[in-house]
């Protein structure tokens, strides 16, 4: 199929209309990423400079403090209580403890 002389006149009345269809198309995805870059950069700031809520850690640590507490008022710590007034406390290993340890440094090495 050969290209007729009235084809050639109406494509190039037509070529400026599709450069310009071309080049809003292309304009419009920068666009588009230069808006979604500034969304992102947005939610980014926003995290940096509010307050984050903290992590729910259970009674973790305030568990492990009553512990010690008790142990040093001299109350039974929750093992102790679990277990049935019939059943015995297992002995405990001795175990020596040196009370000179930890205060001295030896340099002469």
């Amino acid at each position: 199929m050969a290209i007729q002389p009235i084809d050639l006149q109406t494509l190039f009345t037509q070529v400026e209309k599709v450069g310009k269809t071309q080049a809003s198309q292309k304009e419009g995805v920068m666009i588009q990423q230069a808006i979604h870059s500034v969304t992102v950069q947005r939610r980014t700031d926003e995290n940096i400079q509010s307050v984050n809520e903290t992590q729910d850690t259970g009674r973790g640590t305030e568990e492990i403090n009553d512990r010690n507490t008790r142990r040093h008022q001299g109350g039974e710590d929750e093992g102790s209580r679990d277990r049935g007034e019939g059943e015995e406390e297992k002995p405990k290993a001795s175990v020596f403890q040196d009370p000179a340890l930890g205060k001295y440094i030896d340099f002469t090495g």
